[in-house]
């Protein structure tokens, strides 16, 4: 992990305000939920491994919300994954909801919120999308052409591919959860840009 100084709102100081404000809010309610509020990390470590998730779950909701304060999504929905996205966004109403896997109530209501969120970040503007969530511009591009109509049906098909983004990172998931723990601002700041460093080198990648 490269040592990194300074604010941890990194390169997406070109991001509006509000939708910075949005994903640190969507990262809490994340959190809360791999945290074991909804017990949704338990199905054989689906959205983070359990090694992982059992080092964020004793976390107080003050220490949870410090390390939500990130400016990129700490959850992922494949946005990474331009052919996925192609597919569903191509035709989203052909995908049966009765052939998804089930998941609880707290998470796909989790989910509806984030898919809004892409659907929106993608519309607005060029710089935010990779920034923020990891999606490339033709994945950007395939979300603006959706209708909001059609994110509702979005949202309980992807439900099932919720995941923490760089779930396979432990470095990364022991040390925020560790930071968080110790109310460290300095590490935990340190910790973020690592963030950065990792949706950079993906982006590269």
């Amino acid at each position: 992990m490269q040592d990194a100084h300074g604010d941890s709102s990194g390169s997406a100081g070109n991001v509006p305000l509000g939708l910075l404000e949005s994903v640190r809010d969507l990262n809490r309610r994340f959190l809360g939920l791999l945290c074991g509020e909804a017990g949704a990390w338990s199905p054989a470590g689906r959205i983070l491994p359990i090694d992982l998730a059992a080092r964020m779950a004793p976390l107080s909701a003050a220490q949870r919300s410090a390390a939500a304060s990130c400016p990129y999504a700490l959850f992922d929905l494949r946005f990474g994954d331009r052919g996925h996205w192609q597919r569903r966004l191509r035709s989203p109403g052909a995908w049966a909801i009765s052939e998804c896997p089930g998941v609880d109530a707290p998470t796909l209501d989790f989910v509806r919120l984030a898919v809004f969120f892409a659907w929106h970040v993608a519309r607005s503007g060029k710089l935010a999308p990779p920034l923020l969530l990891g999606m490339d511009e033709s994945t950007a591009a395939a979300f603006r052409g959706a209708t909001i109509d059609c994110l509702p049906t979005l949202a309980v098909t992807e439900a099932a591919h919720l995941t923490a983004r760089w779930h396979r990172c432990a470095r990364y998931w022991s040390a925020l959860a560790g930071a968080a723990s110790r109310t460290n601002s300095a590490e935990l700041r340190r910790i973020q840009l690592y963030g950065l460093q990792l949706a950079a080198a993906a982006r590269l990648g």
